[in-house]
C-alpha cells in the first residue's frame, strides 16, 4: 500500500470535475471577439466571389483611379480593376497560404517533436541537432532564396515553402512536453497493457498536447500570412495570383500609388492585413488562457 499511495496522488483528477473546454472556450471574450471578426472577415469575401461577374476581373473593366464610390465601393486601381472585386480573391488566397503553411508546419513540429521526446536516446540526439539548426538559421533567407529560384511561384507553392520552414518551433515545444509526459503514471500503464510506442504517441501523449497546439497553429498561421505579405512586397510572390501582399507590391512599389495619392489602393489591403493579424491574435490568446489554469485564474 506504501508503494502505490505516490502513484494514486500523482494520477489527475478526471476532466469531469473541471469545466468542459466548449464551455471554457465559449466563455472567453478575447476567443469569440477575435472569431466573430475572423469568420467576418472570410465569410464576407468568399460570399463575395460569388456574386462577382468573371468580366469585372479583367484589366480595365472600370474606369482607372476612382475614389471609393457606389460604382466602386473601394475604389479602382490604375490598371482599372475595382479594389473590392480583388479583395474576393486577396483575401482568401493569403489565408489559403497561412492555413496550409500552418497545417504543415504544425503537422510536423508534432510529429518529430513527440518522435524525439518519447524515444530519446539517439534518435532525440539527432531530432534535436536538426530542430536547433533551423531555429538557429533565419527561415527568412531560405524562403527569399527558394522564392528568386522557382519563378512564377502559386499560392500554394509559396504555401508549401512557407509550411517547410515552419516546424522547428512547435517541434521544439512539443518535444518539451512529450520528455515530461512519457514519465507519467498513465504512460507505464499503457505499456503493461500491451500498447506499441506508436499507440502510446497517438492515443496518450497527443491528446495532452492538442491545446497547446492549437495555439501554436494560430500563431504559424499569422507568421505564415506576414512571411507571404513580407516575400510578395519584394516582388517574390505569386506573381499571377492575387493576395495582400502583391496588392501591396502593385500599389506602392510598382504604381506609386501613395505618391499619386491613391489611398484607397494601398490602405485597404494594408487595413485588411492589420484585422487580420488582430483577430488571429485574439484567438490565440483566447486559447492560450483556455489551455493555461494559471492564465484562467488570473483573467478570471
Amino acid at each position: 500500500m506504501e508503494v502505490l499511495a505516490p502513484v494514486e496522488k500523482s494520477i489527475q483528477l478526471p476532466p469531469a470535475e473541471s469545466p468542459a473546454f466548449s464551455t471554457l472556450i465559449r466563455g472567453n471574450r478575447k476567443f469569440v471577439f477575435g472569431m466573430i471578426v475572423l469568420l467576418a472577415l472570410a465569410l464576407s469575401t468568399l460570399l463575395g466571389s460569388l456574386f462577382v461577374d468573371p468580366a469585372d476581373r479583367r484589366t480595365g473593366a472600370f474606369p482607372r483611379n476612382e475614389a471609393p464610390s457606389s460604382a466602386a465601393l473601394l475604389g479602382t486601381t490604375s490598371l482599372g480593376q475595382s479594389i473590392s472585386v480583388q479583395m474576393t480573391q486577396a483575401v482568401p488566397n493569403s489565408m489559403k497560404v497561412g492555413l496550409i503553411a500552418a497545417t504543415i508546419g504544425t503537422a510536423l513540429g508534432a510529429s518529430i517533436g513527440l518522435t524525439s521526446g518519447y524515444f530519446g536516446g539517439k534518435i532525440d540526439a539527432g531530432l534535436r541537432i536538426l530542430i536547433d539548426v533551423f531555429l538557429s538559421v533565419p527561415s527568412i533567407l531560405f524562403l527569399i532564396l527558394l522564392a528568386s529560384l522557382l519563378k512564377g511561384v502559386s499560392v500554394f507553392m509559396m504555401a508549401l515553402i512557407i509550411g517547410c520552414f515552419a516546424w522547428s518551433w512547435p517541434a521544439r515545444a512539443v518535444r518539451a512536453q512529450a520528455l515530461s509526459l512519457k514519465e507519467r503514471p498513465f504512460v507505464q500503464v499503457a505499456r503493461l497493457n500491451g500498447m506499441n510506442n506508436v499507440e502510446i504517441i497517438v492515443r496518450e501523449l497527443l491528446p495532452h498536447t492538442l491545446t497547446w497546439l492549437g495555439a501554436s497553429f494560430l500563431n504559424a498561421f499569422i507568421v505564415a500570412i506576414l512571411a507571404e505579405s513580407g516575400l510578395s512586397i519584394l516582388g517574390l510572390g505569386p506573381q499571377r495570383e492575387i493576395t495582400l501582399g502583391m496588392m501591396i507590391y502593385w500599389s506602392v512599389l510598382s504604381y506609386n500609388a501613395m505618391f499619386q495619392n491613391l489611398w484607397w489602393w494601398w490602405v485597404t489591403p494594408v487595413v485588411t492585413l492589420m484585422v487580420l493579424f488582430l483577430s488571429l491574435y485574439l484567438v490565440h490568446l483566447g486559447l492560450d488562457e483556455v489551455g493555461n489554469p494559471r492564465l484562467r485564474s488570473q483573467n478570471s
